[in-house]
């Protein structure tokens, strides 16, 4: 066995128990921490496959920013550990025979028999004058051109069901309506003009009171 498949059987180990600790843990922050050690290590698993671009690609979006907001928010937010712990406890049968289906199906359809390095020619050696960024940027708009369009139309109808459900009509928020300003004129509508007693005179009165009683 050489070093190069060493380091896939050592990268591939850390991300299969890194991926396990994500759902396992109780405490989301440290789901959250987990989730970035699982992303480190497929960016490392996808340099070894000589896919430099999409190992750099997750490291730079989903590490440095997506998984950063959402350590951010996790850590924000007012969550509370004894709920999550008396569901996680209630809904485990559930939860574990749910994961032992959806284990058989990927055995049963990414087998070693249907799904296997053997099933492949072993790949001509590429030159180091190769951007693997082109060919990946050829084979996505040429050979998988719909399946990328349907995928983004996915994402399209998701943000807009997000955006959908999030939207709510709140009355008591208080924001600017540029519309009426543009409709707003110069006189009453802009300025009103309120005349108060002057502190001298207020004083005066109070005094003038004062003689009074």
């Amino acid at each position: 066995m050489g070093f190069e498949k060493f380091l896939f059987y050592v990268f591939s180990l850390i991300t299969l128990w890194a991926a396990g600790m994500v759902i396992t843990r109780r405490n989301p922050v440290h789901a959250v921490l987990f989730l970035v050690l699982a992303f480190v290590t497929s960016a490392a698993l996808w340099v070894l496959l000589e896919a430099e671009f999409l190992g750099i690609v997750l490291i730079l979006v989903y590490v440095g920013a997506v998984m950063v907001l959402f350590l951010f928010v996790v850590m924000m937010l007012d969550v509370d550990i004894a709920t999550l712990r008396a569901g996680f406890i209630r809904y485990l049968p559930l939860g574990t025979l749910v994961t032992v289906v959806m284990a058989i199906e990927i055995l049963l359809i990414v087998g070693p028999k249907n799904f296997g390095l053997d099933a492949f020619p072993a790949p001509a050696p590429l030159g180091a004058d190769v951007s693997n960024t082109r060919e990946l940027g050829l084979l996505l708009y040429t050979v998988y051109l719909y399946p990328v369009e349907i995928a983004s139309v996915i994402l399209l109808v998701a943000i807009v069901a997000a955006i959908r459900l999030t939207l709510r009509q709140r009355p008591d928020t208080k924001y600017i309506d540029p519309s009426r300003q543009v409709r707003v004129k110069k006189g009453p509508e802009r300025i009103r003009i309120v005349k108060m007693v002057a502190e001298t005179e207020y004083a005066t009165l109070s005094a003038a009171d004062q003689d009074k009683e």
